[in-house]
């Protein structure tokens, strides 16, 4: 794999859990870096290098010196080092940094205007992508459609910032001083404008759904303007859309917070749904399985439609066969076997597999199960 270096701040990880999701297991160390540099309440940024050194030096003592598997953490290590100290935007609030000098000097750093909960370092055969996919659902790719009957203004979000905003404006019926027919002539010309501009409010918002890929859409405007809206929207996008009340002139990080709020609160709300249909589909033995070591299990075999896990499941290791060697010990390495916390192993079996993700923020409602779950395509 090529060396990659991505160093401004991103709008979204979609592209980058996937090209990580890739990257084959390598008999090289994989570093995974995530650190959280959020301004406290003074507004000091954390100094994260002198904790990197300390998790470098730990880690290190589990390889074999003078091997090419230390040599090649050690390289890593100073460019994080290097990276850490010299080219973290200030605005950053998370930074994400992956790297391999012995897969063709792969490196590759994301930074973040939102924060990754807990800093973490570990040394694997494959990235560690369970913190990115957490942040993808703490903070998803979403529409918002701030209308009136004459303007609209239609803004994409992602990882807690805007992507971009555009503006519909329609057209302007002019008013008569005259009753009568003229009168009735106007309110025609009213409500086919006001018509015709939701029309195109909406095919504006379907193209950057298309194009952008958005699956969440949230409405906001006048009483008169959203049922237009609603006529509107396509058949498939109908279950994308969540309506609130919202000033339309409001500043943009208002809008940004708001629309946020309700999003991730219908998302809490369609997260107790589908844990309990998951029960359900457990207990009636049907496509679901619960658990950590059935879901694993499942996971490598295909059979995972759409992985649930808790956004506080424990790290535990988990033992995986594979094709490669554990890299993080080589002094109790057991060839064919993979070491490796399970949120992890789950979360990158699941990107490499096609299956969805889905973090469930409450731990205690998939907390009886051992954080995890998972509907499945097919059952033996």
């Amino acid at each position: 794999m090529s060396s990659t270096l991505a160093e401004s701040l991103s709008s979204t990880v979609e592209e980058s859990i996937t090209r990580l999701a890739a990257f084959e297991p390598s008999t090289f160390p994989v570093v995974s870096v995530y650190l959280n540099t959020e301004p406290d309440q003074h507004g000091r940024t954390p100094d994260v290098v002198p904790y990197l050194h300390r998790e470098f030096k730990a880690l290190a003592r589990t390889f074999m010196r003078s091997s090419p598997k230390l040599h090649s953490f050690e390289r890593d290590a100073e460019r994080v080092l290097s990276y850490a100290a010299e080219k973290i935007d200030p605005a950053a609030h998370g930074v994400a940094i992956f790297a391999c000098w012995g897969a063709e000097e792969f490196f590759e750093a994301i930074q973040l205007t939102t924060p990754f909960v807990t800093n973490h370092v570990s040394a694997d055969n494959q990235p560690h992508l369970y913190g990115l996919a957490e942040v993808d659902e703490r903070y998803p790719l979403y529409a918002a459609v701030l209308a009136d009957t004459n303007t609209a203004c239609i803004y994409v979000f992602g990882l807690g910032q805007v992507i971009g905003a555009e503006q519909v404006r329609g057209r302007k019926v002019h008013r008569v001083k005259v009753g009568g027919w003229s009168q009735a002539r106007y309110q025609r010309r009213a409500v086919n404008a006001h018509h015709e501009h939701a029309k195109e409010v909406i095919e504006h918002l379907a193209r950057i759904v298309r194009e952008d890929k958005i699956s969440h859409i949230i409405l906001a405007g006048d009483q008169v303007v959203i049922p237009l809206l609603q006529e509107q929207l396509p058949l498939e996008m109908i279950p994308m859309v969540e309506v609130m009340k919202i000033d339309i002139h409001a500043p943009e990080k208002d809008v940004l917070a708001a629309t946020l709020a309700t999003l991730q609160h219908q998302e809490g709300r369609t997260a107790i749904e589908k844990v309990e249909q998951l029960l359900q589909q457990y207990r009636g033995r049907k496509l679901a399985v619960v658990g950590p070591e059935e879901t694993l299990d499942a996971m490598v075999n295909g059979q995972v439609e759409e992985l649930l896990i808790s956004g506080g499941m424990e790290p535990i290791q988990a033992l995986l066969k594979e094709e490669t060697p554990d890299t993080m010990n080589e002094k109790t390495a057991s060839s064919g076997f993979r070491q490796a916390p399970m949120p992890d192993l789950l979360v990158t079996r699941a990107k490499q597999t096609g299956a969805t993700v889905t973090i469930i923020e409450d731990p205690a409602l998939l907390e009886a199960v051992g954080g995890v779950g998972a509907f499945l395509r097919w059952r033996d």
